[in-house]
């Protein structure tokens, strides 16, 4: 579907879509530091307060994919201010509920919401940015994104601390009124190529990544040994090969399967899985540490955390900027490197008697890597597909993302509460030696996972070399005579469209065996 264009400022655009991506990120995390006040005008225990954070990453995860198909298939704006008033309605109920089974259900409803808007803010703003403006929009929005998860916890300490918890609930409100006729009037509606529906595959990867999310979640309380921890994640195993298989023969396929024959796309992921694994571990622990050795309260432990978690804001737009320059993959490489020397650095220094001063330069080295990996990495995944694809992409890569944040959290708390429990507490003393005993290794896992991701950075091509979105071409000639002429040429078949390998030099065919063809966005 083509849409009439609308005469829109690129920074209308950009905060159109920006707007909204704040208010899911600074959600993430916002309700961390409100737990312990929760918890008591709720009486309730540790295992049903975690579900409050959990319940939101769940539903958020496993719908990410089916909320960008949703956006192909109806209408990618209608679908994305539907998300957004999904999510206001969960955080209005949230700040109204008056148990945790209600809070929990609401948080739920708010990552239904997320799941929309996270993925086809992407799209939108990818499809609405002129060509060469492209990379530096991203990288804003990846700047907003990062300040969202930088300003969570210092959000929802002060809220905490100077009115009440359900104040970081009602925030959302006046966001959401400014954000949706925003949105509707800077941002143009869009649909993919495709107009078909995968229902059965929505089903079968909603329903794996919702069984391998809350196994990852729950390994980190009950062990991965735990016979539940395990049938779900065989459970998740099986539907995930099963979805795989559909996807091979369905006709309108929620993830076409060729996306990981691109070495860029594969990289991409890769790298993301990586880094939000190394970040999402390591602050987890990061705030416990300010809280618990260093003795911060909640609000100035999350000031202590922005050296680290702000420089995202500063350095993802400029990352962007430079992008198409000096290449995404570069710059993701190098950023993912900071990010891993940051955390050695970390682990090195902490020690019961380090001063906080002492971590603010691995603090700031870890951050401006943050930011290096998240300004590009939207503009490389989305530049390795065509822009009808653009929604499928967005949502994969989105995906990815949560469950390495959540596999990083799950992981490195089995390998703190292994190491920790070596060391007897019988004083605050030991305590302290108790947590680093248990913290340091798992930093340390952490920079193991963050190098896998830069090996990956290295198979990302500089340039992404022969570009489908501005010379699409439709092939009428034979396979054998356009591959024995073009072989760097993945695909050509009769009335398709030839796919050739992002990394190879562009080889386009003879000029009478091509003519023009446009793609919808």
């Amino acid at each position: 579907m083509r849409s009439v264009a609308r005469r829109v400022a690129p920074g209308w655009t950009i905060l159109a879509a920006s707007v909204p991506m704040f208010m899911v990120s600074l959600n993430n995390l916002v309700v961390t530091n409100a737990l312990p006040a929760i918890r008591k005008d709720f009486g309730t225990d540790v295992t049903d307060l975690q579900w409050v954070v959990n319940g939101y990453v769940l539903a958020f995860a496993s719908l990410l994919l089916t909320g960008a198909a949703l956006g192909d298939r109806y209408g990618r704006r209608q679908v994305f201010l539907i998300g957004v008033a999904l999510f206001t309605v969960g955080s209005v109920a949230c700040a109204l509920s008056d148990s945790i089974p209600a809070l929990i259900t609401a948080r739920v409803v708010q990552g239904v919401g997320a799941a929309a808007v996270q993925p086809l803010s992407l799209t939108l703003l990818a499809a609405a940015v002129p060509e060469q403006k492209r990379s530096a929009a991203l990288g804003l929005w990846g700047g907003v994104n990062g300040l969202g998860v930088a300003l969570g916890p210092v959000v929802g300490g002060a809220v905490t601390e100077g009115l009440a918890w359900q104040w970081i609930f009602w925030i959302n409100v006046p966001v959401a009124a400014v954000a949706l006729p925003l949105a509707r009037w800077a941002l143009r509606e869009s649909k993919g190529r495709d107009r078909g529906l995968d229902l059965l595959g929505m089903v079968l990867v909603t329903a794996a990544v919702t069984l391998a999310v809350w196994a990852i979640v729950e390994a980190g309380e009950n062990g991965w040994n735990d016979s539940l921890i395990v049938t779900a994640l065989a459970g998740a195993g099986v539907l995930l090969t099963l979805f795989v298989l559909w996807e091979r023969r369905a006709p309108h396929p929620l993830l076409p399967l060729r996306f990981y024959r691109i070495r860029a796309f594969v990289a991409s992921n890769v790298l993301s899985l990586s880094m939000f694994f190394g970040v999402f571990g390591s602050i987890f622990f990061l705030a416990q540490y300010l809280q618990g050795p260093l003795r911060y309260a909640p609000f100035a432990a999350g000031l202590r955390t922005l050296p680290w978690t702000a420089m995202p804001m500063i350095f993802a737009p400029l990352a962007g900027l430079f992008t198409d320059r000096l290449g995404g993959g570069r710059l993701m490489t190098v950023g993912l490197a900071l990010q891993g020397i940051g955390l050695a650095w970390i682990a090195a220094l902490v020690t019961p008697t380090v001063s906080y001063s002492e971590l603010v330069p691995a603090l700031v080295v870890a951050g401006v890597g943050m930011g290096l990996v998240i300004g590009p990495t939207s503009a490389v995944v989305l530049g390795s597909v065509q822009p009808y694809e653009h929604g499928k992409a967005s949502g994969a890569n989105n995906t990815v993302r949560e469950v390495g944040g959540a596999l990083g959290v799950a992981v490195l708390t089995t390998v703190f509460t292994t190491k920790a429990a070596e060391v007897p507490i019988r004083s605050r003393a030991d305590f302290t030696l108790s947590f680093l005993h248990g913290m340091v290794p798992a930093i340390w896992v952490g920079v193991a996972v963050v190098g896998v991701g830069v090996l990956a950075g290295l198979f990302i091509p500089f340039r992404q070399g022969y570009d489908l979105r501005t010379t699409p071409i439709r092939l009428v000639v034979p396979k054998e005579e356009y591959v024995g002429r073009h072989r760097r040429a993945e695909t050509a078949y009769e009335h398709t469209t030839a796919i050739p390998r992002l990394d190879a030099r562009p080889m386009p065919p003879p000029a009478r065996y091509r003519r023009p063809v446009h793609s919808d966005q």
